[in-house]
């Protein structure tokens, strides 16, 4: 690979964005093309397939053939409340293949005991997204009911464009919060973007079911997300 594309390619990753090395195997030439980058026709359709499936191979487009090698930011679960729900949800997220962040300013929730050996921060949302930020490959979940804690980063993930947002309550609590986050300056639009209630619609009871729902949907959400700089 040319070492201007390898650094271009380094850069994009460190940062956390989605590209995909595009080599025609016809002439040998090769670029690197950015999530939202314009690509038209067959080609751009099969490059926003590898972008959602996240999975590399060779293409033949218009009896040529290129070989996509997509590199996408690990997807992550940042989840705002260490509750029971959190507790299953971290087991099952590993497994899925997402990497789980627990936050939680309540120190009597948010202990080793409870999740043992998973990236765990009893501190506020606040700090914590200082130095971690959220962005268009973090699924955001709150779940601790309680819109001190769960406001800042439901706000955060609606304003960096998570792929996925998701809140815990009944409708008549959304409303309430439809009503906190419209007064912090979210449109409408951007507000109905929250999963909420929480989860796909699977008549989960246990909080086990519930962390099944939210992870199935977060799994949608992921496969199905419109790309970058595209319209839904």
């Amino acid at each position: 690979m040319d070492p201007y594309l390898l650094r271009k390619l380094n850069a994009e990753r460190a940062a956390r964005r989605a590209v995909i090395h595009l080599t025609d195997l016809g002439d040998g030439r090769d670029r690197v093309i950015r999530e939202g980058d314009p690509v038209a026709g067959p080609l751009g359709e099969a490059i926003a397939r590898a972008f959602r499936s996240g999975r590399s191979g060779l293409v033949e487009v218009e009896d040529r053939k290129f070989f996509l090698n997509v590199h996408l930011p690990p997807a992550r679960i940042v989840a705002i409340g260490a509750v029971h729900i959190s507790q299953a949800l971290a087991r099952m997220a590993g497994v899925a293949g997402f990497d789980i962040t627990i936050i939680d300013p309540r120190t009597a929730f948010a202990t080793e005991e409870r999740f043992a050996g998973l990236d765990l921060a009893a501190d506020w949302p606040e700090d914590v997204l200082k130095a971690r930020p959220l962005d268009a490959y973090t699924a955001l979940v709150a779940v601790t009911h309680d819109p001190k804690i769960d406001d800042f980063p439901l706000s955060q993930a609606l304003t960096t464009g998570c792929f996925y947002v998701g809140a815990l309550g009944s409708r008549k609590t959304h409303a309430k919060r439809v009503e906190r986050l419209t007064a912090l300056g979210h449109g409408a639009a951007e507000i109905a973007r929250i999963s909420a209630p929480i989860g796909l619609d699977i008549g989960a009871a246990s909080p086990a079911e519930i962390a099944v729902a939210i992870l199935a949907d977060i799994v949608a959400h992921l496969r199905r997300r419109p790309l970058l700089g595209a319209g839904p």
